[in-house]
């Protein structure tokens, strides 16, 4: 049941002034008290799970953050101001046909001539920088530190006991699957045997669990034939339909011993060494130059920024695929997240390069429990926030308590301590989209201190390398869904400060007190205002009503 959800402090009156960009007439405010609102009992649709974290809670009983409310009352055909978002991540596909026509373009810079044309100090950097050159697969840090000795001795051995757990972990779960996956093809050739067998008999392949009963045989074989399939129907009533449910889960369980071998061979692996590729020294701050101006992803399974890029910016309206959150948006693309852990360095001089270049947010959907040289990425912070740049960053997929001083993710605002060093980072947690109980994606990270508010995250349908688009969960969804608002805000109120759209975005969200299970646990269950700093949902339409009022304040 939905209980104590409201809306504070956003009764304001209609028909505000658009600063800069025409007037806008607000046709409805926020009310009060949602309390009345029933939850979903219908399973989302196919359009629903593609859109749902643009839907509104009010209308659509689906915890979205009103984006298309936004656009349908506030936004309407107004145009704002250009606004680049650096997306700090993988390679992104920049012709994928949702995304070619966001794409930043560096007008000083002239392609491929190996000339740093705009004296940024990076060549070629037409569509932003790619900091990992050729390389793609990484260690995490803790097995980078324990290969290179970094740090003191307690260091060193808090990397190795977190190697041990999680290889360990790794390798166990890798045999069951791997275990799994041969059984279940096992039962698949017994199953398509025994229908072919059944089919064969009864003349035709779709056929009724009535006319298998019916079957009369003295055949022994037959007989198993069907044996099997009778034990197949309480699994679905069409076994070709049930056939391609065990091959799916083969296909699933073959996808889970990949994942966990490249665990092992890349990420736990003390003796490789990712960044040979490179040809830097990662860990000397003052070896700048290296890396190329081609921020494309190197592989189609290296597909992070581009899903990431596509839900702040997918072009809105164009009969494709699907809808980013803001218009006006131009993606700028910084090639610096590997697949591992990614190097501080390459952080602090992404963000450097994201705000010399003219980003006004930057997306920052990575994180890692191990930062050698944290001091470069807290530096690169305060720079953007000397700059006036916001940076949106994930919470994390551990499940943890970062307010616990032990689960550590980097990189942060505070230092890991409680005093914030700088007022330009926003930090989100994820959501289902289901609203009640579960609400809170099982995989997300929390804490009433360390993360800001929630937002959609949980099974997100966005852009993918070679013009496809799939579902992908991780809070590493939910900060691009945040960035987009932030990008709605700076476009439209451009007056506004980082500062002032980090506490917007903060102040206007959907608040509730209903206790949620966190973790995936319901012996955990906590109340969802205790998971983070506002105990609140992001939400587009009431950032919009809030941007307006402090837009205006600042005019008077």
């Amino acid at each position: 049941m939905i209980r104590n959800l409201k809306l504070k402090s956003l009764l304001w009156s209609a028909g505000f002034a658009m600063m800069g960009c025409g007037s806008i007439n607000i046709v409805s405010t926020p009310i009060e008290n949602i309390d009345a609102v029933p939850l979903k009992i219908a399973p989302l649709t196919e359009a629903e799970k593609e859109s749902w974290g643009h839907a509104d809670l009010l209308t659509d009983t689906i915890p979205g953050m009103s984006v298309d409310k936004a656009y349908d009352e506030i936004i309407g055909k107004k145009k704002g101001e250009k606004v680049v978002v650096a997306v700090l991540d993988s390679g992104i596909d920049l012709n994928h046909e949702d995304l070619d026509e966001v794409i930043w373009t560096n007008k000083g810079e002239k392609p491929g001539n190996g000339v740093d044309d705009d004296g940024n100090g990076y060549v070629d950097d037409v569509h932003g920088y790619n900091f990992l050159g050729e390389a793609y697969n990484e260690q995490l840090e803790y097995a980078r530190i324990l290969r290179l000795n970094l740090g003191d001795e307690a260091l060193r051995a808090t990397a190795r006991k977190k190697l041990d757990e999680e290889l360990k972990e790794a390798r166990e779960t890798r045999e069951i699957l791997l275990s799994n996956k041969q059984q279940t093809e096992q039962i698949l050739g017994i199953v398509k045997q025994s229908h072919e067998a059944v089919s064969e008999e009864l003349g035709k392949a779709n056929y009724s669990k009535e006319e298998v009963a019916g079957i009369d045989t003295t055949d022994s074989g037959l007989q198993r034939s069907v044996s099997v399939i009778q034990q197949m129907f309480n699994y679905g009533d069409n076994i070709p339909e049930v056939i391609v449910l065990i091959e799916e889960d083969i296909e699933r369980a073959s996808e889970g011993v990949d994942y966990f071998n490249e665990r092992i061979d890349y990420h736990f692996n003390v003796d490789f060494d990712g960044r040979k590729a490179v040809g830097d020294d990662p860990y000397n701050f003052n070896d700048r130059i290296y890396g190329n101006g081609n921020p494309v992803n190197r592989v189609e399974d290296e597909s992070h920024g581009t899903h990431v890029a596509g839900i702040i910016a997918a072009e809105r309206n164009n009969g494709l695929g699907v809808n980013g959150v803001a218009n006006n948006v131009e993606i700028m693309s910084i090639r610096a997240v590997p697949n591992g852990d990614e190097y501080d360095k390459d952080i602090a001089l992404g963000i450097r390069y994201a705000v010399d270049n003219g980003a006004k947010i930057i997306n920052a959907s990575f994180g890692k429990a191990f930062s050698p040289n944290a001091e470069w990425v807290y530096d690169a912070i305060k720079y953007a926030a000397d700059k006036d740049v916001l940076i949106v960053h994930a919470a994390g997929n551990d499940a943890l308590d970062l307010d616990d001083k032990k689960n550590t993710n980097y990189p942060n605002d505070h230092m890991i301590g409680e005093t914030e060093f700088a007022d330009n980072v926003i930090t989100v947690g994820a959501l289902n989209n289901t609203y009640g109980s579960e609400m809170v994606a099982s995989f997300s990270n929390y804490g009433k201190q360390n993360v800001d508010l929630f937002a959609p995250g949980g099974s997100i349908y966005s852009t993918m390398p070679g013009g496809k688009y799939e579902f992908q969960g991780g809070t590493s969804m939910a900060a691009p869904a945040v960035s987009g608002i932030a990008a709605l805000i700076r476009s439209y109120f451009p007056n506004l400060t980082a500062s002032e759209v980090k506490h917007i975005l903060m102040d206007s969200g959907l608040s509730t007190k209903m206790s949620v299970v966190v973790g995936g646990d319901p012996e955990k269950a906590k109340p969802f205002d205790q998971l983070s700093r506002t105990g609140k949902i992001a939400n587009a339409y009431n950032a919009l009503i809030m941007a307006q009022k402090v837009s205006d304040s600042k005019s008077k």
